[in-house]
This record gives structure tokens, C-alpha cells and sequence, in this order.
């Protein structure tokens, strides 16, 4: 089975930074892309930045230029900078990873981490 497991969340100012941290555990998996979804109260879970194996990243228009998202292979983990936070940025974030284990292709999916932007 393939774990992620999300951290760094917490209350920040607007204007402040975060950074979020998620790392898959486990044995005998592949990772394809990693990315990171938000999703507030009464709305549907949204894409906000993923990362491909060779490094190419994708963003929502909301968080370009303030967002940057990274990979380190070596460790599993995926990790979102967030810049110039705006209370809009308040959500839980999840991040998922695109894996191949035991014979299957899957999506798996952290617990989320809450964000929350606010003077």
C-alpha cells in the first residue's frame, strides 16, 4: 500500500508564505506525477499545481507566480512554496500521486493539511 502524508499547513497572514510537505511511504511503488488539489467547504476539490516525473510543471492561473512546486525523488516527497498568500488561498490541501503498485496504476491520496489566510 502507498501512504502520503501531508504537513506544514497552519495560519498565516496575508501576504505570508507556507510551505507543505508530502511524502510517500511504502514499498515496491512507482511514481509518475505528484500534484496538490484545495478544496473549500461546499465546493468540488481543486487542482492547484502537479509535477511529472522529467520535472514539468502545471498551475492553476490563481497561484502562478505565487505558488512554486517541487519534487525530491530520492525522499518520495513533493513539496508546494506558497508566496504572497491571500485569504482566497484559505482551503484544506491535498496532495495525490500517480503510482504503480502491486500490478495496478492508481491515484492515492494524502489526509489533507489545512491552509488558512487570515489577518
Amino acid at each position: 500500500q502507498v501512504q502520503l502524508v501531508e504537513s506544514g499547513g497552519g495560519l498565516v497572514q496575508p501576504g505570508g508564505s507556507l510551505r507543505l510537505s508530502c511524502a510517500a511511504s511504502g514499498s515496491g511503488f512507482n511514481i509518475y506525477a505528484m500534484g496538490w488539489y484545495r478544496q473549500v467547504p461546499g465546493k468540488p476539490r481543486e487542482p492547484v499545481a502537479a509535477i511529472a516525473n522529467d520535472g514539468t510543471t502545471n498551475y492553476a492561473d490563481s497561484v502562478k507566480g505565487r505558488f512554486t512546486i517541487s519534487r525530491d525523488n530520492a525522499k518520495n516527497t513533493v513539496y508546494l512554496q506558497m508566496h504572497s498568500l491571500k485569504p482566497e488561498d484559505t482551503a484544506v490541501y491535498y496532495c495525490n500521486a500517480d503510482c504503480y503498485y502491486s500490478g495496478l496504476r492508481s491515484i492515492y491520496w494524502g489526509q489533507g493539511t489545512q491552509v488558512t489566510v487570515s489577518s
